[in-house]
């Protein structure tokens, strides 16, 4: 992990961070409850600043942050103890205190930071959409996993080969091999009727989706075709100092014919100290030798020489304004679909270790992507996958928080909602037990996600 990942990472964690409890804070404010601190990391400040009445603060770890409002609550605290005194002598909270607001107040308050990161989310892939970016357009053609992990998958029992071409999935049909991920990877355990080109003859085959409980993806075990042409070459990178360029296409490893990516990977397996590719360019053949080298960063034998493959790809189209917003909300809403269908995924089984995701991790994969995007793409396919990610980071945490588990807004809504319901407050005590259980839910969760992060890092995921 370069410091460079560890700077962009937590710069797009904080910028999701303080969406959401700026969502907080200005509802609070519209609806007259009063702000004392406003904070982007949890712990003691180790930057604050006043202005006016709000105390504005960094943070000591940069993993949350929180909106403190007068008489002692905050979105994410249990202190209650001036509400609680006040309680013991029947009295009401005080004006301007978030407890002496109106339930709606209250649940508007909470509902605020979940509603802005999932507008934020909407405006971040429709600037996406307005600017435009190319698409891989990877085919439907497939390869067989078992051909490089010895395991029998689905698509083996299934009767599918290497070669076959996917071209409809019960019935809906797919033109790409990301069409046919979507479909599978939200749906394991799934019975599918799958129709096949198989050189030309049609076939169906009949195959139920197993559950990958690395991930709580459904898999049928294939890979996509890629055939072994280098698309791009990144600066400074081995390929580069041997000549390479894009368009070269590969054609042969150690004397073994390359047919597609998946061969290649057949041969690295194997973990050869070279390997010598015959390429051809301008319908000349070529030979390179490319040694394995050892990846200082992360202390590991690598074959990454420098090069991706090329894909077909197409632009979008030019969008105006009303229809980019038109496509980052329904891109939102199918992001917003597909995290709700995954939640269910946790109780199936899965490792939940490399499954869940902690702020460790989520930050190492935000510097990671725009890092690596950097590399093959330039700034501006970094930026694009930046957002991206920041996009998809931003939903999933407008979901998280609106479970209803005591401390985070969901609780909080469910507890004055049902306080509206009864026409009767909660007793403050009662609120302080509730949000006491939930910082030590919080505190566990996010103990074990660490630890899964931590695993992550040690197994070298990538």
């Amino acid at each position: 992990m370069t410091l460079l990942n560890i700077i962009i990472g937590l710069f797009g964690l904080g910028i999701v961070i303080f969406i959401h409890e700026l969502g907080h804070f200005l509802a609070g404010r519209l609806c007259k409850i009063n702000v004392e601190a406003f904070s982007i990391g949890w712990g003691n400040p180790i930057l604050k600043k006043k202005i006016g009445d709000v105390e504005y603060r960094l943070g000591m770890f940069p993993i949350g942050g929180y909106c403190k409002f007068k008489g002692g609550s905050d979105i994410g605290g249990n202190d209650y103890k001036e509400a609680w005194e006040l309680s013991k002598k029947g009295e009401k909270p005080p004006k301007g205190s978030f407890l002496g607001a109106s339930p709606q107040a209250r649940i508007l308050t909470c509902f605020a930071g979940p509603f802005f990161n999932f507008i934020f989310a909407i405006l971040l892939l429709s600037i996406i959409w307005g600017i435009g970016f190319e698409i891989p357009a990877v085919e439907n053609k497939i390869v067989l996993r078992s051909e490089i992990e010895q395991i029998i998958y689905p698509a083996d029992e299934a009767g599918l080969k290497t070669g076959d071409r996917i071209i409809e999935i019960n019935q809906k049909e797919v033109s790409y091999f990301h069409e046919i991920r979507e479909i599978l990877a939200t749906n394991p355990n799934k019975d599918f009727s799958i129709l096949v080109d198989r050189d030309g003859i049609i076939q169906n085959v009949f195959l139920t989706t197993t559950l990958d409980k690395s991930t709580g993806a459904g898999i049928i075990g294939i890979s996509h075709w890629v055939y072994p042409v280098i698309g791009t070459i990144k600066e400074g990178s081995l390929a580069q100092q041997k000549g390479l360029l894009p368009g070269d296409k590969l054609i042969s490893a150690n004397g073994f014919p390359l047919k597609n990516t998946i061969d290649l990977e057949k041969i690295i397996n194997q973990k050869p100290d070279y390997i010598d590719f015959e390429y051809e360019r301008n319908g000349e053949l070529n030979l390179v030798h490319l040694p394995k080298y050892e990846n200082e960063d992360e202390n590991k034998i690598e074959y990454d020489w420098g090069f991706s493959w090329l894909y077909t790809t197409y632009h979008t189209p030019d969008y105006n304004l009303f229809t980019a917003i038109g496509k980052g909300a329904q891109e939102c809403w199918n992001f917003l679909v597909m995290t709700i269908k995954s939640l269910r995924l946790l109780f199936m089984g899965i490792d939940l270790t490399q499954a869940v995701s902690g702020p460790v991790r989520i930050t190492y994969m935000m510097g990671d992507i725009a890092t690596q995007s950097m590399g093959y793409g330039g700034f501006g396919t970094a930026l694009r996958a930046f957002m991206n990610f920041i996009a998809l980071i931003s939903i999933s945490l407008c979901i998280m928080n609106l479970l209803p588990l005591p401390i985070i807004d969901g609780g909080m809504i469910l507890l004055y909602f049902v306080e509206l319901i009864r026409k009767k407050p909660a007793h403050p005590k009662a609120i302080s037990v509730f949000q006491g259980f939930g910082i030590f839910l919080i505190i566990c969760l996010m103990v074990f996600a660490i630890f899964g992060d931590i695993l992550y890092l040690i197994r070298g995921i990538k």
